[in-house]
């Protein structure tokens, strides 16, 4: 009996491990997003804009400008133009207007523990 429903289960497990969410990530290297971020328990919305060579940042009253350089099309690193720290980020999946990615630093310290995040990025324009 169970022989019988573990052989029944193996197309699904098949069909369900083969499963890739979509990722149309050329529709979002260029463009103006919004994003939601957290500061001591607030949720705040940004604002970036992004073209092959530059991100501009907008968020809690500041303004952060970055390089872009695409790894390919599904992942980048942004640099900071003034600290020089570098940011790794992943497309994970997309849909109509929006893409969601991990990101993390892209420089890693052997000592500490690598935090990879995930957020949603909106298109708007």
């Amino acid at each position: 009996m169970i022989k019988k429903i573990s052989i029944a289960f193996i197309p699904l497990i098949l069909f369900i491990s083969c499963y890739q969410p979509e990722r149309n990530c050329s529709d979002y290297k260029t463009g103006e997003f919004t994003f939601e971020y957290e500061i001591n328990g607030t949720t705040k919305t940004g604002k970036f804009i992004r073209d092959t060579n530059f991100s501009v940042d907008y968020y809690d009253n500041k303004i952060d400008s970055a390089s872009v350089r695409w790894i390919n099309n599904c992942e980048f690193v942004l640099k900071d133009l003034n600290s020089n720290i570098a940011i790794h980020y992943k497309i994970l999946s997309t849909t109509n207007d929006s893409y969601t990615f991990e990101y993390k630093n892209a420089v890693t310290d052997s000592n500490k523990k690598q935090l990879v995040r995930i957020g949603t990025a909106t298109k708007i324009k």
